[in-house]
């Protein structure tokens, strides 16, 4: 992938602004005259056209109308709020609760009709046991906001499963052999979560692909990701969840699904290295 999560929230923001560099320079306005119709210091639209800050609403209704493009106003908009929507910090997120905060994907995953997971660092949510779950959550539970939210957090963490045996979803996930062997949790815990995985294989709703340490590979493991209905892509970093809606940014994280996805082993195969992690546990 020629992008990492946070460099492509801050490119939409670039990219927000070039159009409205643009816009002006097409429109034959200095900075200083597109200020002056605006009403606002040049010093503003300096800093709005090298994205060192983010246009308003009411800017970008003003620097369109002043340019004569006033056509343009939705789109822009629309661009503007996904820049702005694309990187969340996670003690933003948490201020509401763990509970909230899992909520927000189950009701995702719920809408949803195709779902596609990768992971290169833990056992996505949804495939999780609540002993596994615990042991993740519990990393966050300094920021709960309340004494029993991480047990809330967790019961909603498995609600969020419910797409793999109701309604009509279709779910693809892919996780790189290391999840399975990174021992994040106590022995009992891990291998209670791969056994977990051996039966979750099963369900028809299901396809679960696994990249084993020997695959020959042109693309190493990248951050791990999801794909709503391929429009919304969601990547979780330390301290940030990136929420991409751009087509083309989602574009590219469907053609890297798809490279990986070549990449890894299903069925039995899939059953052989599973068995091989739990076997590792001893």
């Amino acid at each position: 992938m020629s992008t990492s999560p946070l460099s492509a929230a801050q490119a939409a923001r670039q990219a927000l602004a070039d159009r409205l560099q643009h816009m002006r320079k097409d429109a034959g306005l200095t900075g200083r005259e597109l200020s002056a119709r605006c009403g606002w210091h040049p010093a503003k639209t300096t800093r709005l056209q090298k994205a060192e800050a983010a246009p308003s609403d009411s800017d970008i209704r003003a620097w369109c109308t002043a340019c004569g493009a006033e056509a343009q106003i939705p789109e822009l908009i629309a661009a503007s709020r996904s820049a702005a929507s694309m990187y969340m910090e996670w003690k933003r997120l948490q201020r509401a609760g763990l509970r909230q905060l899992q909520a927000s994907y189950t009701r995702s995953y719920m809408e949803s009709r195709l779902l596609r997971f990768y992971s290169s660092d833990v056992v996505p949510g949804m495939f999780q046991t609540r002993g596994y779950a615990a042991t993740i959550l519990s990393r966050f539970a300094d920021e709960a906001s309340s004494a029993d939210d991480l047990e809330q957090a967790v019961a909603q963490r498995m609600q969020s499963t419910r797409p793999m045996r109701e309604g009509s979803h279709r779910i693809v996930c892919l996780v790189e052999e290391s999840v399975l062997r990174f021992r994040i949790a106590e022995t009992s815990v891990m291998a209670a979560q791969l056994r977990h995985l051996l039966s979750v294989m099963s369900l028809p709703r299901v396809s679960l692909g696994i990249i084993p340490f020997t695959a020959q590979r042109s693309l190493w493991p990248v951050e791990t990701f999801h794909v709503v209905d391929d429009q919304l892509v969601e990547v979780e970093l330390v301290t940030a969840r990136v929420r991409i809606t751009a087509p083309s940014e989602v574009r590219e994280y469907l053609q890297t699904f798809a490279e990986l996805k070549g990449f890894a082993v299903y069925g039995q195969e899939a059953r052989a290295v599973l068995g091989a992690a739990i076997d590792a546990l001893g």
